[in-house]
């Protein structure tokens, strides 16, 4: 673009002027998403005050040190809020060009779970350990690697102005892309992760204007698959177990149903305001397994009350509704598919979490974006925000 509407900025068109226009009237600065910005570090924030609440009395994990999982928690935050800066400058069109190696990287982390090299977390097969006390979850990556690929093969001969809509066999190859990883992660089995890859191939499938017997076939597989792995006993018992308790609460209450049984007595014993910061009986008497991670919620619904509570459900909302603005706005369908596939990953990841706490939906080991402590989860919802500012950055400076 020329004239006075152009934007210059490291990775961004031809010129390549850097970040010295922050404050210009085309700058950066005016095109950044700032909603939904503040609110991801809101959030994270308030999951920092909430992750130390839940840990700081908990010296069999805490290895002594109140503040471990606090300073644990602040970094991550600080290289996902990193890894979004390197995204934007990057930004998604130049990414759209390093999909394959990226795709490829993520698929054979995944594998490399697999191997001896994969280590078991909470009864999930899900990790490689690094050393120095950390652990990397592939799968997280896995669900950017899926949207970013299926956006450029749904995209790549609409934007070029060669189709109004995908064909049917750049769907049958944009399926068979996100299948693999998909295959991968259940058969570690990752039940929770294999359910928000699923969903956002719903997603990016809707928004790239594809035929709806797709999206129908596709439900009607995923149907069809469910029953089959069911039937096959693909789960592992954990897994049966925790379904069993969503359909019976009162299956096994100190049992399978513990979780959710504890996370609903926390959240309701909150109210309105909550019970005050480090105040929670629940919380403090160590009542809630996980709560640090999967059941985060029910510190904020236990010490906070339902305005707590309530707060981080607006906040989620703020992103998802400025990701669906940004969707809507973009100028490109590689950009409409990529938005829509986070705001499919992120409502119902977050539907799923906070569900799973409150007893209407069953317990998956899903964290909540931005607020549950775990670096890979962390990392991964950071750089679909430089994802979703990158496509806001490039849409008309009158959008």
């Amino acid at each position: 673009m020329t004239g006075a509407n152009s934007f210059q900025v490291s990775g961004y068109g031809p010129e390549r002027a850097g970040w010295t226009r922050l404050f210009a009237r085309d700058s950066l600065a005016r095109r950044l998403d700032w909603p939904i910005l503040l609110a991801a570090i809101a959030l994270s924030l308030i999951g920092s005050v909430l992750v130390y609440s839940a840990t700081r009395n908990r010296t069999e994990i805490n290895q002594g040190d109140p503040y471990y999982f606090l300073i644990r928690h602040l970094l991550n935050t600080g290289i996902g809020f990193a890894l979004m800066i390197g995204t934007v400058w990057l930004g998604h069109r130049t990414l759209r060009t390093a999909v394959p190696i990226l795709y490829g990287a993520s698929v054979f982390l995944v594998l490399l779970v697999l191997t001896p090299l994969g280590t078991t977390v909470n009864g999930a097969h899900s990790w490689i350990q690094i050393g120095g006390g950390f652990s990397l979850q592939p799968s997280e990556f896995v669900k950017v690697t899926i949207i970013l690929g299926m956006a450029m093969l749904l995209a790549a001969r609409v934007d070029a102005g060669d189709r109004q809509h995908p064909d049917h066999r750049t769907v049958v190859q944009a399926l068979g892309l996100a299948t693999v990883p998909m295959l991968i992660v259940m058969l570690m089995p990752d039940l929770g992760s294999v359910m928000v890859m699923a969903v956002i191939v719903l997603g990016v499938l809707l928004a790239s204007g594809a035929s709806n017997r797709w999206v129908f076939g596709l439900l009607g597989a995923g149907t069809i698959g469910a029953i089959a792995v069911w039937q096959l006993h693909i789960l592992d018992d954990y897994q049966i177990n925790r379904f069993a308790a969503f359909a019976n609460p009162d299956l096994d209450p100190a049992g399978v149903g513990y979780n959710t049984n504890q996370a609903r007595i926390a959240i309701g014993s909150g109210g309105l305001t909550g019970s005050g910061l480090f105040q929670g009986s629940q919380t403090t008497g160590q009542f809630v397994p996980e709560q640090q991670t999967d059941f985060v919620f029910t510190v904020a619904g236990e010490e906070l009350g339902f305005l707590g509570g309530g707060l981080i459900i607006l906040l989620l909302g703020v992103v998802l509704w400025r990701a669906c603005r940004i969707a809507l706005d973009s100028t490109e369908l590689y950009g409409t598919t990529v938005a829509a596939g986070i705001v499919a990953w992120f409502a119902f990841q977050s539907f799923e979490n906070i569900g799973m706490t409150l007893g209407i939906m069953p317990v998956t080991g899903l964290p909540l974006p931005f607020v549950s402590y775990g670096g890979s989860s962390m990392f991964a919802v950071w750089v679909a925000v430089g994802l979703l500012q990158s496509i806001r950055i490039q849409r008309p400076l009158s959008a």
